[in-house]
């Protein structure tokens, strides 16, 4: 499976804010963020789950050949003031393949070369 790659921007983040409700500080002020530990401002992590979600449903043809997902967030996704921001790229691994159709996928998704999730996997749905 071809890798995925998507490029998170500040302005990517305050569109996820306003669709998500979810405006903490953590996700636009570089003051709030550093002040509680962070290393700046960082992507919701529902947002990085969803772009984990984008490559799985590429891969699998369709949205509804998704029969399981499940990530658990384990490093942030530090997003720079720039233009360019950041980029996740995400992965995949056939784990197993079962005889009624359903392909299991660990998935990998990685920021600046660092793991941003662990226990990433799939089942999706051969079409």
């Amino acid at each position: 499976m071809e890798p995925q790659t998507f490029r998170v921007t500040r302005a990517d983040l305050v569109r996820y804010a306003g669709a998500s409700g979810d405006f903490n500080p953590i996700h636009w002020s570089d003051r709030v963020a550093t002040s509680v530990g962070l290393p700046g401002v960082i992507a919701h992590g529902m947002f990085t789950m969803a772009l984990v979600g984008r490559a799985v449903t590429h891969w699998a043809g369709a949205p509804d050949a998704v029969a399981e997902f499940s990530v658990r967030f384990s490093r942030p996704v530090p997003v720079p003031d720039t233009d360019e921001g950041t980029e996740v790229v995400v992965t995949a691994t056939v784990k197993e393949t079962t005889d009624d159709g359903l392909t299991r996928l660990a998935l990998t998704a990685t920021c600046q070369g660092e793991k941003v999730l662990s226990l990433a996997q799939a089942v999706i749905r051969k079409r």
